[in-house]
């Protein structure tokens, strides 16, 4: 071995004061590269315990089992069973009955608590049962007469008492609750009468008033929502997908496509609530559609998408090797063919993903949703399309926007609900634009 070859191989590796200081550097940036994952995941981690550890009881709800009497003398008092007699009962004379089977189950249970009079009895039941009485009888006018048993929905408070949201020294305080009424909720879970079980009407229910609030539920809000998402994939899509091969494919070079570049991507990032105001200003003063329809929040939101879907539509353009589009005009394909028959088709898993990613993100939306009129509370379900596109409708957003201010501790337990329904739908669009992605994803 030369000197020149040995003082080369001690060189290799000889590890001199730079060397040792740049091995110690790309440590450093290691461990902080590390430490940032680490304080997103936790992060992460603290978000859905707190979501998840508020939200989960709003998917259980607490219910009575009563045998209510539907007394003739009350609500058919002509004995002709005519509808529009029986409508003309409101629902404060359902209300008696309602008592009358809460004394009724005590007494069939043999159970008496001291101090408990037959109001304060009846007022652990929901005022929504007294309404979801009155529906039933008027879609069953037979059963005048007969005793029926109901399900129904136990108070707020009492509902707060078995998820641990209330207590008996809240009781003391409370004018909505009493301690007796309290003795009496754990007599009746005692005799079986009341339990707590899976709420279906948390989905399916529309929302209530803060008066009854255990009744509140997200299917005005999620049929909104769903109309939304209809018109931003019937316009965005289509738009987005012809506005990005033109200017990809067809545009000549020059400065009024590099201006349009530009603003397609400023638009990108402006706030949501510019697309709000927008839309207030074109939608509704202007064209005069209506507050608060779906048609108005899909047009918004399709405003806000665009820029999304052209960028990750042109990305997926652009990632296609020029070779397929040499190839398809080598034998003789036209400009047209070449890109609709061969590139777009490789391009199809991009932007897929792309178009996904848009509707989550307008999905979650609620700044521009609440400029247009989509915070008032609707308790009627929006008609089928297309009709149902024009009327008044709520947003899961915006749903979890209104009950977080509104003062009710159910109907905050219930925003924290709608928010994991939320991030359940936003999960399911992220994994199928995955899905996606992969299924139809080609490497060169």
């Amino acid at each position: 071995m030369t000197d020149a070859s040995a003082n080369t191989a001690t060189g290799l590796y000889a590890t001199d004061a730079h060397i040792r200081k740049r091995n110690a550097a790309e440590k450093r940036f290691r461990l902080y590269g590390l430490a940032a994952v680490c304080v997103g995941i936790l992060a992460l981690i603290v978000l859905m315990t707190s979501i998840l550890g508020n939200g989960v009881s709003a998917f259980r709800q607490t219910y009575v089992t009563l045998n209510v009497e539907l007394l003739e003398a009350k609500l058919d008092k002509n004995g002709n069973r005519n509808i529009d007699d029986i409508k003309k009962v409101s629902t404060f004379g359902y209300a008696p009955l309602i008592q009358s089977a809460v004394e009724a189950a005590m007494v069939e249970n043999g159970i008496e608590i001291e101090g408990l009079t037959g109001k304060e009895a009846g007022k652990i039941i929901s005022k929504e049962a007294a309404a979801q009485l009155r529906n039933f009888v008027i879609a069953n006018p037979d059963a005048i007469g007969t005793t029926v048993e109901f399900d129904v929905l136990a108070n707020a408070q009492i509902d707060g008492y078995f998820k641990g949201r209330v207590d008996r020294a809240d009781a003391e305080l409370l004018k909505t609750v009493s301690p007796v009424q309290l003795d009496l909720s754990d007599a009746l879970l005692e005799a079986g009468v009341l339990r707590t079980k899976f709420n279906t009407a948390f989905i399916t229910a529309p929302d209530a008033s803060d008066n009854r609030p255990e009744a509140a539920g997200l299917g005005v809000a999620i049929l909104g929502s769903f109309y939304m998402m209809i018109v931003v994939l019937v316009l965005a899509l289509p738009i987005g997908v012809a506005a990005s091969i033109y200017l990809e494919e067809f545009a000549p070079k020059n400065r009024w496509t590099d201006l349009i570049e530009v603003n397609i991507s400023n638009l990108a990032a402006v706030p949501s609530i510019v697309f709000g105001i927008l839309g207030l200003a074109i939608f509704i003063n202007f064209a005069g559609l209506p507050q608060s329809a779906p048609i108005v929040g899909g047009l918004v939101l399709t405003l806000m998408t665009l820029p999304t879907i052209i960028i990750a539509t042109r990305a997926a353009l652009k990632a296609v090797p020029p070779s397929i589009r040499d190839a398809a005009l080598g034998v003789g394909a036209s400009k047209m063919q070449a890109v609709f028959h061969h590139v777009l088709p490789l391009a199809a898993p991009g932007i897929l993903t792309g178009t996904i990613i848009g509707l989550a993100q307008a999905l979650g939306e609620t700044a521009p949703l609440l400029l247009i009129g989509m915070v008032a509370f609707v308790r009627e379900y929006p008609a089928g399309p297309p009709e149902g596109f024009f009327d008044p409708a709520s947003a899961l957003p915006v749903q979890v926007y209104n009950w977080t201010q509104r003062a009710d501790a159910a109907l905050v337990e219930r925003a924290s609900g709608a928010i994991i329904v939320l991030l359940v739908f936003l999960l399911a669009m992220n994994v199928a634009a995955i899905i996606l992605r992969r299924r139809f994803e080609r490497r060169w």
